[in-house]
């Protein structure tokens, strides 16, 4: 047993740090959180709706939108082919939701490119790629019960980012948020303050690279591991005839069971 055990902790490239023994108190409660977690890739019916509704719910709260009757946010850039939608649930609840576009030279399409389109477009159009979340949103009441939302959602951009291969993540945020950014991703800012489109606020673009922080990532938030089938489940698109899966259960607990 010692013997598997050492042969998949090697496989997982999981170090001494990342043991059970030694995971902080604040990364054991967010694995342990992520335990009772699933994701869902929502691209239509009510799971969809359902994202659309509690971005209203969150954003209204505090003004970032302005109302509107269907009470939903929603978009085009929703729509667009390089768009992944996510639903995240704690004991089958829905508590927040992110949406992923993996910006490229074919497709260019996502928030940061709309408002950020003189600076990262000469930067696609030279081959570089990016996963850019989006559209963020916890659910306000579920926020209090569960501050761990927001690393248990984010964790869905790094797995973007090793999935696409992509060696930057952006981050068009409302300043005031930047501190996070900086603090869990060392995220730099490249973009100046702007108007975005549908937003009560003005928005800076930030940038992570990403294979600087990896290593750096894990070891101090080792619940941000995953496995590449996690990722595929997450992110590949189906096949003709093909159903995406129904929901995914996060991988990073096979890497901490290997130390």
């Amino acid at each position: 047993m010692d013997a598997q055990l050492t042969a998949l902790r090697q496989a997982a490239g999981v170090g001494e740090e990342n043991s059970s023994d030694n995971m902080s108190s604040f990364a054991r409660n967010i694995s342990a959180m992520l335990e009772r977690t699933e994701y869902r890739r929502c691209d239509k019916g009510e799971d969809l709706e359902d994202i659309y509704r509690l971005r209203y719910k969150s954003y209204r709260l505090s003004d970032m939108v302005p109302e509107n009757p269907a009470h939903i946010v929603h978009d085009e850039l929703d729509e667009a082919v390089n768009c992944s939608k996510f639903g995240i649930y704690i004991d089958g609840i829905l508590v927040s939701t992110l949406r992923i576009h993996h910006a490229c030279a074919d497709t260019p399409q996502s928030p940061s490119t709309t408002v950020y389109g003189d600076i990262l477009r000469p930067m696609l159009s030279a081959g570089a790629h990016f996963a850019d979340p989006s559209r963020f949103a916890a659910d306000p009441d579920w926020s209090k019960v569960y501050p761990q939302i927001p690393y248990l959602t984010l964790r869905l951009a790094g797995m973007a980012c090793f999935y696409f291969d992509a060696p930057y993540c952006l981050s068009t945020i409302r300043p005031e948020h930047a501190g996070f950014y900086r603090r869990i991703y060392c995220s730099e800012q490249i973009g100046e303050l702007r108007d975005y489109p549908g937003l009560n606020y003005k928005v800076v673009l930030y940038r992570a690279n990403v294979a600087a922080i990896r290593e750096r990532s894990f070891s101090r938030f080792p619940f941000f591991r995953s496995t590449p089938m996690e990722q595929r489940m997450l992110f590949e698109t189906p096949g003709a005839g093909e159903l995406a899966p129904l929901t995914i259960l996060p991988t990073a607990k096979y890497f901490r069971e290997a130390a």
